[in-house]
């Protein structure tokens, strides 16, 4: 017997492909004329959700004009059908989905500034805008009632509702292997955070108008196959009433998912057709889904959603329930004290992990500790307003080293970290990285020339595993380097959903991504934060072996200062956004400007030799 394929993208697409087969095979040579009929129209109204599921449910960009994109795929298949066109039906649909993709991106652009509510009155703005142009043409071949001939294979009611499938098939295919993609996954970070997806080296505009292009060309499909389906179109079919209510809908549904698409579709088809058995008026069904949609948005979960959370409860609930049956029958046996010892030894966090595999030389741009420093820091200044953040900070973090930078609440910290990393519009100074300035770069440009950060509070997209994460902030990782990294820093397995992992845990996957990408420097912010005692002196030691283990330099901002002395070899203090100490860690961590800055006293109440004493360390070659 074939086994399934270990990828959980192939797996997946061979369940949509398998369960296609299967609806056709039920529908097309069961079901009566009329409920063809229906599962024909919603397989198109499912096409169409899809499209509003990428934007929508996975970059999470509102769009309230997805009908006019199925509109501009329909008017361009009727045109052609009208010239004569070679390749018919299923070249013309394609010819459709394409003729959308500039109407997508030009509504993409708006995009790239405005996020929410102004986003979809822009998107409404457009639907309404078409709608007004439809209204005074009319589709081509309407008036000589021309209607779009269906593929001579495909031509009979069952026919063409296979010929749909396969479209949808496909389409859902291809969705859910772009979804387990690196533009998949950077389009979930998008949706919960642009400035994380930026930090991980992604363009956030060009996520978000692929977004919007791809969208408008499943949309268009929709539109064409919707043209075959009728033969003659009108243009109600495509007005801005419709665009709102299948926003509503693929809410409802969760369209982002190709089971939430055909949930959508089957609730736009079936319930109308309960309604007009009932004899009710069909304005009852959007009044129903916007309530659904409210619901959705209020509770964050759609209806797939739900489905798969059940899904994956029953599963484990039944692995639970065949694991206790299988220890109920096996025979207790009395292992010798040793054997049954070295399972528990082995499992001991206290144990030195497997070494990560397929190292890689240091970054391009990073010296030997003699040389070129890995960041240098020139009078960095930053204001808002009359507020100054950062005044004149210098520092050097020499290559291949861990230096701490620390401060009370309120010192800068937070802002030189989204300074170096590009998160500021403006600031005065200069930073250079392994000699190179960065200055004037972008967050995600700044990110692939090798600055790389994390950050206070998780930003993990929930709906990614721990794999997909890691590899969505460091690229293509081999199977068992990965393995290795996550065991290395006692993170879950790479198949485990974010969802159920808890946040400290997610503070280290946060730094497992960071590190996986072997930039050049890495900007750990609080990754302790949350942490146990024990476990935060397990993270130092991890810390402290990253620059020989992945080549990376460490700049760690961090309160917890038993973090910072098992884990740094040199310190910088800000205090009010001036450096008032650096040099070796332990000089400094006792110097009295330190305690002063942290306990608000000093140790002497004259000159305070200890001051004296971190600024012989700084001037004896430790970091300024």
């Amino acid at each position: 017997m074939p086994s399934l394929p270990k990828n959980p993208a192939a797996r997946a697409a061979l369940t949509v492909v398998v369960g296609a087969v299967v609806a056709g095979v039920v529908v097309a040579g069961v079901l009566p004329a009329y409920w063809v009929f229906l599962a024909t129209s919603l397989l198109v109204s499912a096409i169409a959700l899809q499209s509003l599921g990428l934007v929508t449910g996975r970059a999470g960009m509102i769009a309230l004009c997805q009908m006019s994109f199925a509109g501009v795929g329909a008017w361009v298949v009727g045109a052609l059908n009208v010239a004569q066109f070679p390749g018919g039906l299923a070249v013309w649909v394609l010819a459709g989905g394409i003729a959308a993709v500039p109407f997508g991106v030009a509504i993409g652009l708006p995009a790239l500034r405005l996020r929410g509510i102004n986003l979809a009155i822009v998107t409404l703005g457009f639907a309404a805008a078409f709608d007004s142009v439809l209204s005074t043409i009319s589709f081509p071949g309407q008036t000589k009632f021309l209607a779009v001939p269906r593929p001579e294979a495909f031509d009979s009611d069952a026919g063409y509702f296979v010929f749909v499938l396969i479209w949808y098939t496909a389409i859902a295919v291809a969705l859910e292997l772009i979804a387990r993609s690196r533009l998949g996954a950077g389009w979930l970070a998008l949706r919960h955070s642009e400035r994380a997806a930026a930090a991980h080296g992604i363009s956030i505009p060009r996520a978000k108008l692929s977004a919007f292009a791809i969208s408008a060309f499943v949309a268009g499909i929709s539109g064409g196959l919707l043209a075959g389906f009728l033969g003659t179109l009108v243009s109600d079919n495509f007005n801005m009433i419709q665009s709102m209510v299948l926003f509503a809908v693929a809410t409802m549904a969760g369209a982002q998912f190709a089971e939430g698409a055909l949930i959508g579709g089957l609730l736009i088809v079936i319930f109308p057709e309960i309604l007009r058995r009932l004899g009710l008026a069909q304005d009852i069904g959007n009044v129903v889904f916007a309530i659904g949609a409210t619901q959705a948005l209020s509770t964050g979960e759609s209806m797939s959603e739900a489905l798969r959370r059940n899904l994956r409860k029953l599963v484990s609930r039944r692995a639970r329930a065949s694991g206790a049956r299988a220890t109920t029958l096996a025979a207790p046996r009395s292992p010798r004290p040793d054997a049954a010892a070295a399972p528990a030894r082995a499992a001991g966090r206290s144990a030195e992990p497997a070494p990560v595999t397929g190292q890689a030389a240091a970054p391009a741009g990073v010296a030997d500790r003699s040389s070129e420093p890995a960041l240098a820091i020139d009078k960095l200044t930053v204001r808002y307003g009359s507020v100054v953040a950062l005044s004149d900070v210098q520092l050097r973090v020499p290559a291949r080293s861990v230096v701490g930078l620390i401060g009370p609440n309120g010192a800068g910290k937070s802002t030189f970290i989204d300074a170096v990393a590009g998160f500021l519009a403006s600031y005065g100074g200069e930073i250079r990285l392994g000699g190179r300035p960065l200055d004037g770069a972008p967050a995600h440009l700044r990110a692939r020339a090798g600055v790389r950060r994390t950050w206070q509070t998780t930003r993990i997209a929930p709906e990614l595993t721990v794999g997909a994460y890691v590899r969505l902030a460091a690229g293509p990782l081999p199977d068992d380097e990965l393995r290795d990294l996550l065991r290395w820093l006692d993170c879950p397995d790479a198949g485990q959903p974010i969802a159920s992992v808890d946040a400290g845990t997610r503070r280290l996957l946060d730094v497992a991504g960071v590190v996986a990408a072997r930039p050049a420097v890495a900007l750990l912010d609080e990754p302790a934060a949350g942490q146990s005692y024990d476990t935060t002196m397990r993270l130092g030691e991890r810390i402290a072996e990253i620059p020989e283990r992945f080549g990376t330099t460490v700049l760690l901002v961090e309160h917890d200062m038993d973090l910072v002395r098992a884990a740094c070899s040199a310190v910088t203090v800000l205090d009010f956004g001036c450096v008032i100490a650096s040099g070796a860690t332990a000089l400094v961590l006792d110097s009295a400007a330190v305690r002063k800055a942290y306990l608000g006293v000093g140790d002497h109440a004259d000159g305070s030799p200890s001051d004296a004493q971190a600024t012989a360390g700084a001037a004896a070659g430790a970091p300024s």
